[in-house]
């Protein structure tokens, strides 16, 4: 049986990994609407992966015969007016999700409950790889895409094909 505290921290994980694939598809749906397609596919992408997440933290509480709780989602509201902003933003959120697993392990740590421990090792290691997936756009970003008009295009087509 898991602590109190632990399965509300997990819940509010659910959520905020639905929140993530809700922003992801709002920035697809901005690059779609300028025609950078790729841009769009590779959000998608993300956000189907976000959606998998959540449903990992939903085993996990099922599997332990806890209770899931869905909250209502907020609209997205991240006030970007140009493609860079967005890709910060994307990075600035991965840190927001990373700091939530912490907190979960953090927790799960002072409780001994190894068995929570285990389950969030595949999280931490995640999200280490969301945040170098996002810097590293935003890298390719600065680098092709600023200074070389067809970087841009170039860089549409390479994500794309993820």
């Amino acid at each position: 049986m898991l602590n109190a505290k632990i399965i509300n921290m997990m819940n509010f994980q659910i959520n905020k990994e639905l929140v993530s694939a809700y922003l992801y598809l709002d920035f697809a749906n901005y690059f779609a609407e300028k025609g950078l397609n790729g841009f769009a596919h590779w959000y998608r992408v993300q956000a189907q992966e976000e959606i998998e997440h959540a449903e990992k933290f939903i085993d996990y509480l099922h599997d332990e015969n806890e209770k899931v709780r869905l909250m209502t989602l907020d609209p997205i509201d991240h006030n970007c007016t140009n493609d860079q902003e967005v890709l910060e933003y994307g990075l600035k959120h991965e840190m927001y999700v990373t700091k939530l697993i912490n907190e979960i392990y953090s927790e799960a740590e002072k409780l001994y409950d190894y068995r929570t421990l285990r389950f969030l090792e595949w999280f931490v290691n995640e999200q280490a790889e969301e945040e170098k997936n996002a810097n590293e756009l935003i890298d390719k970003y600065e680098l092709f895409a600023i200074q070389c008009g067809s970087g841009l295009y170039q860089l549409d087509k390479e994500l794309g094909a993820r």
